[in-house]
């Protein structure tokens, strides 16, 4: 198995993953070769100068996840609101610790379920609304929700806890919807660029989850009030959100950014099974049994990407049903001894600082390393064995258990190791399909693409929230 880099893709400038083959597309390259001879002015391709797209990227991926990763990493401040600051009354200790148990479950589903309808309306505005527009709609939307759950952190809601509870999900279900909006549309307009820039946004996102599991551990070490540790959070997710604004429009200055975000033709529906280039001019094609629609063609992008598709649906899928509703209910077996690593630092160390940090490694080196490819077998067939990661972490000192009672796994050591191999797995798998998918259809698609590949990812998810919420009631 050879290591491959993006130089080994059949470029052009949209870095595309084919090779010419009819005579449509032979005729275009000597098109191409003819120009490139007296290349003028407008096909020369700027440099990324000092990573500048890169950095924004990167910079917009660790925005797009941040708030919801911060709205996952503080279990304890969530647990502090739906305790009614309190013991609950006797009546009403059933469904409160329901609440409680339960939680992530709940905030799962509230973060998934809108975020499919979302990416269907954001497929269908495509062509009719620009990508600047819905980009920063959807920022100014995050960054309204998340001042108002800024502003009531320091709220007593003690007198009206379950009032409180559905605040919460209703934000987050609103800030996850506009939040897929925001990721979906950068992520479709990077798949004109060449890859590097959506695996800089993808890793990004990875970085966000990390920044908030050390944040996490640090408030945990310094932060005597959980209220202050929650708001600390919330201000910085506020300020990063802005920053986010403030590089967006700085990246459309960048002339190498402008090269690549400038239309190439409106995305056309084809008749026959003739299959076009993504790119060889800066000019648009005419393309034989084409025409112009407002809606991007569906049929070729799922015909294109069903096997990624497959591959990121089931790798979510089984990464959700795990991470945050069941690995972060794991805990030490030296709970009793009452040590500050077993009742404080375990949860916050193992399940979501090694696992973030390893799915930020495992997205990362598909920057130098990219295989298994977009069609071999091997990819699926990796996929798939990571379905035997639930009952590793079924088996581990998962709490409370009603129906299984058999811990296997009678260390702390093992929910460490299988959160680092979870989240390794994830993040280099994933990033390999998401950035395969724009690559390997024609270019005017891209966007559109990119899109798909985010509703692909959603699917999982909500399907993995859904089966996770079933599990950890027949533990």
């Amino acid at each position: 198995m050879a290591i491959v880099s993006e130089d080994d893709f059949c470029h052009s400038s949209n870095s595309t993953y084919r090779t010419a083959s009819s005579s449509l597309r032979a005729g275009q390259a000597a098109l191409l070769e003819k120009l490139l001879d007296h290349p003028s002015p407008s096909l020369q391709k700027p440099k990324d100068h000092f990573n500048g797209a890169y950095i924004i990227f990167f910079s917009l991926g660790i925005g797009g996840l941040l708030p919801w990763n911060f709205f996952v990493t503080a279990k304890e401040y969530w647990t502090f609101k739906l305790r009614n600051c309190s013991s609950p009354a006797p009546g009403e200790e059933p469904e409160d610790s329901d609440i409680l148990n339960y939680f992530e479950s709940y905030l799962s589903i509230a973060s998934t379920v809108p975020s499919v309808l979302c990416l269907v309306a954001n497929f269908l505005l495509i062509n009719r609304v620009p990508v600047h527009v819905r980009v920063l709609a959807s920022l100014t939307v995050m960054l309204a929700i998340f001042v108002v759950m800024t502003v009531l952190v320091k709220v007593d809601t003690s007198s009206w806890t379950h009032g409180f509870f559905a605040v919460t999900i209703i934000c987050m279900a609103i800030l996850s919807g506009t939040s897929i909006v925001f990721n979906s549309s950068v992520f479709g307009m990077t798949g004109s660029f060449p890859m590097r820039n959506s695996q800089a946004l993808i890793s990004g996102g990875a970085m966000g989850g990390t920044i908030s599991a050390v944040a996490s551990l640090v408030d945990l070490v310094l932060a005597s009030d959980v209220t202050d540790s929650a708001l600390a959070f919330f201000l910085t997710a506020d300020v990063f959100l802005g920053l986010c604004v403030g590089l967006y429009l700085l990246l459309s200055r960048l002339e190498y950014a402008r090269y690549y975000m400038t239309p190439v033709w409106p995305a056309h529906v084809f008749s026959g099974e003739e299959e076009t280039p993504q790119d060889s001019l800066r000019t648009p094609l005419v393309v034989p049994g084409s025409s112009d629609s407002a809606t991007p063609p569906l049929r070729p992008i799922l015909k294109k990407t069903a096997g990624l598709g497959f591959c990121i649906i089931y790798l979510f899928f089984i990464t959700s049903i795990i991470f945050p509703a069941i690995s972060t209910n794991i805990e030490s077996l030296d709970k009793g001894s009452g040590s500050l690593w077993s009742t404080k630092f375990f949860v916050p160390l193992t399940a979501f600082l090694l696992f973030n940090f390893a799915d930020l490694c495992g997205r990362q080196i598909t920057a130098w390393i990219q295989v298994p490819g977009p069609r071999s077998k091997v990819l699926p067939g990796l996929v798939l064995l990571r379905t035997g990661f639930v009952p590793l972490f079924v088996f581990c000192n998962y709490q409370p258990r009603v129906y299984l009672q058999t811990v296997v796994f009678l260390s702390d050591v093992y929910p460490m190791l299988f959160s680092s191999l979870l989240g390794l797995s994830n993040g280099y798998l994933s990033t390999l399909a998401l950035i395969y998918g724009p690559k390997i259809v024609p270019r005017e698609l891209a966007e559109a693409t990119g899109v798909v590949m985010s509703f692909y990812m959603c699917l999982g998810l909500v399907l993995g929230s859904a089966c996770s919420a079933l599990l950890v009631h027949l533990i």
